[in-house]
């Protein structure tokens, strides 16, 4: 069999006016990216609205949610919200699911995280094939009968698993399309993700290469290679000590992730930006010319990644690094 091209996608924040996805999701499908994404991230608009948008503006990329999670958001509600974008786009959904950051700030326990993924895609296959037989869970079920009354597009869609840990990806080993890492530009974590995922795939007697890995991350890319670097070393500034521990094959400096970590919770994201190296910078972003940016984005692809997700910001501004991005680097990969 002959192997699967690697996919570009285009990762967005769910942070912009009505009309704007539209036009960006335009843009993207006519430069050729194959996926487009939103976040889940806690408090921005809910990513079924920009998706909806984008749906209707395009017909051949596949969209999704990266990540929706199951403590605020019921499955059945999952189940029927992937189950409309499936419809407004004609067959082209799939659903990312993900155990949800931050979620403290409101309220909200994650108690058997991945007990709870796992049967939240348990009840949302259940409900789009239809299946009107009950459904019983240590988490979630669904009582007999219970069934979406409305038409669905697929009695399927593809799932995408966002995970870091072995345990995660040993779930979307057993029952995942796709793992994303998300926050990693990182070659070196491919062959880590896929040991992990392996242990899962074995245990059901999975190929281990049905399981795409897909990597992501903030992405700036300006013709002023300088210039998109220094805004990139800000944007991972503030997520760097979330992502730093994850990653088994980075070693950062003694006190970096401290010290970045105090300025930013001072506010001051630039200054702590200007503190990272360009090589940790390289391991958990895209940045630069448009030469850069596809050289790093090219390593993955010789890694064996299934899809390289460009990630907000895009560029100095959304509309130019969108149009970068498609004119610029994605005719320099080879894939």
């Amino acid at each position: 069999m002959p192997a699967l091209r690697c996919e570009i996608g285009l990762g967005l924040q769910s942070d912009k006016p009505a009309g704007t996805y539209a036009r960006l999701a335009r843009s993207a499908e006519a430069a050729g990216f194959d996926v487009l994404t939103v976040f889940g991230d806690l408090m921005y608009q809910p990513p079924i609205f920009p998706l909806l948008e984008m749906a209707g503006a395009t017909s051949r990329v596949r969209l999704g949610p990266a990540c929706l999670n199951p403590f605020s958001m019921a499955p059945y509600e999952i189940a029927g919200q992937i189950a409309a974008l499936d419809l407004a786009s004609h067959g082209r959904a799939y659903l990312g699911l993900a155990r949800g950051t931050w979620l403290g700030a409101v309220g909200l326990d994650q108690p058997r995280p991945l007990t709870a993924l796992e049967e939240t895609a348990a009840v949302v296959s259940h409900l789009l094939r239809g299946d009107p037989g009950a459904y019983a869970g240590r988490v979630f079920s669904l009582a007999a009968g219970t069934l979406l009354r409305y038409e669905r597009q697929r009695p399927a869609v593809p799932l995408l698993i966002g995970a870091w840990g072995a345990q995660g990806a040993a779930l979307a080993g057993r029952i995942a399309d796709e793992i994303k890492v998300g926050g990693s530009a990182n070659p070196d974590m491919v062959p880590v993700i896929r040991s992990r995922v392996q242990v899962g795939s074995d245990a059901v007697g999975r190929d281990v290469d049905e399981v795409g890995i897909v990597l992501g991350a903030v992405t700036v890319v300006d013709t002023d290679g300088e210039a998109a670097r220094a805004k990139a070393r800000t944007e991972v500034a503030m997520y760097l000590a979330v992502v730093a521990d994850l990653d088994p094959t980075v070693t950062l400096p003694d006190g970096l992730v401290a010290e970045v970590g105090k300025l930013v919770a001072a506010g001051e994201d630039a200054a702590a930006g200007k503190l990272i190296p360009d090589d940790v910078l390289d391991r958990f972003a895209f940045s630069g010319t448009p030469e850069q940016v596809a050289a790093q984005a090219q390593k993955l692809i010789d890694a064996g990644v299934r899809r390289v997700e460009f990630g907000t910001p895009h560029g100095l501004t959304d509309d130019r690094g969108v149009e970068l991005l498609g004119a610029e680097v994605l005719p320099l990969l080879s894939r």
